[in-house]
């Protein structure tokens, strides 16, 4: 299933229904005044979120949404029935914006819902305006005009560890290790061109989520390979975790890849810069990555960082990997 996180959509609201004009015809029932019933009121667009759904991609193939139109009265004073809602499934994580980029709905939980347009109402049938001296009104109200609108989705991945680093460092490596997730992996840039989402399960503790973005390149937050379309998926994550690949030949100072992906943090804004991380040298099972090992762990810790070192190949210290990133949460979530 292909993944999309970020659609465009034209919904309406429905209009309403007509008011009656109708007047009592019974056989013995002399000079019957007016019963024309009220139009039914339109239906609503309603979003709701639904934890069944993952992606955008829906709204791909059906792009604009109407709700029903409320019937119009009829005679002996029968309101005509209201119009069916609109109801719009979207992912937990999704975002509302208006046609001015106006923030309108953030869903954060499933089955939560959103009213956006109210249907119009009904008119009302001349019954209502019979007057001692205006006993046989022949007009009535039309229904009023449903309200339009062009929103966009925006979907924002809700997991508790978002996984960071430059291309190539074994980002999709690590999460298949610590979760089920099968991403696909291959020795060139920009294997992972969409978000994964993986469960984590450590001891004694509850299951978390990681979600693995693409690498970040120099300027990814102006655009600059994949990074500025997958940076929003890290906001909602309580936790970073950072990714270094030591094995790289072309990173003589380790210390470098951290500052570039770091500054790429900063420049997104959005503080994501300012959420609690954990610093991982992956690939330590590479000769050459093993040699670097202790100079990086001193050249980190003079700069005030704690790294750890794994294999995601290997699985060497994974098992800690996931009781440091469950303690880590828990403390924040304290």
């Amino acid at each position: 299933m292909k993944f999309v996180d970020e659609a465009s959509i034209r919904v309406k609201s429905g209009d309403g229904g007509s008011g009656c004009v109708s007047f009592r015809r019974e056989k013995y029932v002399p000079k019957g005044g007016p019963d024309g019933g009220d139009g039914g009121k339109g239906g609503d667009v309603v979003f709701v979120a639904d934890p069944s759904i993952q992606t955008l991609l829906d709204f791909r193939y059906q792009r604009h949404f109407k709700a029903h139109r409320g019937e119009h009265g009829r005679g002996k004073d029968q309101t005509g029935r209201s119009g069916e809602d609109c109801l719009i499934l979207v992912p937990v994580g999704s975002v509302i914006y208006d046609e001015s980029e106006n923030l309108l709905h953030d869903f954060k939980k499933p089955g939560e819902r959103f009213l956006f347009l109210t249907g119009g109402r009904g008119g009302k049938g001349n019954a209502h305006f019979a007057t001692a001296v205006h006993r046989t009104p022949r007009f009535s109200q039309p229904g009023e005009a449903g309200s339009e609108a062009w929103v966009r989705i925006e979907l924002k991945l809700m997991a508790d560890v978002g996984i960071v680093g430059k291309p190539n460092a074994g980002k999709s490596t690590l999460i298949s290790r610590l979760s089920a997730a099968k991403p696909k992996i291959a020795d060139y840039p920009f294997t992972t061109l969409e978000p994964k989402l993986g469960v984590v399960t450590a001891q004694d503790s509850d299951p978390f989520v990681v979600a693995e973005v693409p690498g970040l390149i120099e300027d990814a937050h102006l655009g600059v390979g994949l990074g500025l379309k997958f940076l929003r998926h890290l906001e909602r994550t309580s936790l970073l975790l950072h990714l270094i690949d030591l094995s790289d030949p072309e990173a003589e100072d380790p210390w470098v890849p951290y500052q570039s992906v770091r500054n790429e943090l900063r420049e997104y804004g959005r503080s994501l810069n300012l959420k609690p991380e954990i610093v991982v040298f992956n690939k330590i099972d590479v000769p050459e990555a093993r040699n670097r090992l202790p100079e990086a762990q001193k050249r980190y810790n003079r700069e005030g960082v704690s790294p750890v070192a794994v294999s995601a190949s290997t699985g060497e210290g994974i098992d800690d990997l996931k009781i440091l990133l469950a303690r880590k949460l828990n403390k924040h979530e304290d």
